[in-house]
């Protein structure tokens, strides 16, 4: 028997005529990514893969928002002048970074997880360039590949764990593409 957890995102504005911010809308993207992520991580426990401590959910919930953040980027390469979607990336990492900080130091304990955060995006900023990502079709074979090797690399090669590249890229993170395809959609239209 297949769980499944129905997450509900809010995709649209409260007040539609109001024009917003390019921080506003890193802000609801932030919010809502960081909630697709915890759900994703909650998913791959519900379908058996088991992680070790709070310390590796942490990091595989860090790695699908650093997916999302290149899902934005590439996402909103159209619509937005360059110079717009260099500030909504950079507001959008800084609002991850945030809740990542505020929720590693709950569960871990004081310490910065910010930095390392930052620095990991701009790692995989590197990274993500070199796959393709079709404005039509989403992410790239290799790019959904790149997330799944992330994961499975965070998760280790128990038996338990061993299939959980299979799950990331055939199933979850396109989800996670799909659902920041509408949310991004909405908030910048």
């Amino acid at each position: 028997m297949e769980s499944t957890l129905a997450l509900r995102i809010k995709s649209h504005w409260h007040k539609e005529e109001k024009d917003r911010s390019i921080d506003e809308i890193a802000g609801a993207i932030a919010f809502s990514s960081w909630r697709i992520a915890m759900e994703k991580a909650i998913t791959l426990h519900s379908e058996q893969f088991d992680y070790s401590s709070d310390r590796q959910r942490l990091d595989v919930i860090a790695e699908y928002l650093l997916f999302s953040a290149q899902v934005v980027d590439r996402l909103v390469h159209k619509n937005f002048t360059p110079q717009e979607r260099q500030e909504l990336i950079i507001s959008l990492v800084t609002r991850l970074a945030e809740h990542l900080q505020e929720n590693s130091q709950d569960l871990l304990g004081s310490g910065d997880y910010r930095t390392p955060f930052i620095n990991k995006f701009n790692l995989r900023s590197e990274e993500y360039a070199q796959l393709s990502f079709d404005q039509d079709d989403g992410p790239s074979y290799p790019f959904m590949r790149h997330l799944g090797y992330e994961i499975q690399q965070l998760m280790g090669d128990e038996q338990e764990n061993r299939w959980i590249i299979d799950q990331v890229m055939d199933k979850d993170g396109f989800e996670v593409y799909t659902q920041l395809k509408k949310l991004v959609k909405n908030l910048t239209t």
